[in-house]
């Protein structure tokens, strides 16, 4: 059984940064093409930004230019770079990665942007 595990949350000061990683746990999983979502309280859940199995990125229209989504291949691990975080940034940020037809999901890190 797949675990995607999540760390590197917090609590963070507007303007400040932040890396989050996503790496397997369980069973033998590459993570080539994922994705990371947020969910802030009493709104839906968001993807953020995502990297294909080419390393080829997009990213919400809300934190492009402030998040960047990375992959190390040799440490099998998935990242997101916050930069310039603000009040609204604020969210449980999950790590998703696809595999049709499973859908592998983590259990989600708190940050949180407040001075």
């Amino acid at each position: 059984q797949v675990q995607l595990v999540e760390s590197g949350g917090g609590l963070v000061q507007p303007g400040g940064s932040l890396r989050l990683s996503c790496a397997p746990s369980g069973s033998p999983f590459t993570m080539s093409a994922c994705d990371w979502y947020r969910q802030a309280p009493g709104k839906q859940r968001e993807l953020v930004a995502s990297i294909s199995s080419g390393m080829l990125t997009q990213y919400a229209d809300v934190v492009k230019g402030r998040f960047t989504i990375s992959r190390d291949s040799i440490k099998n691990t998935v990242y997101l770079q916050m930069n310039s975080v603000k009040p609204e940034d604020t969210a449980v940020y999950y790590c998703h990665c696809a595999r049709p037809p499973n859908n592998y999901w983590g259990q989600g890190t708190q940050v949180t942007v407040s001075s």
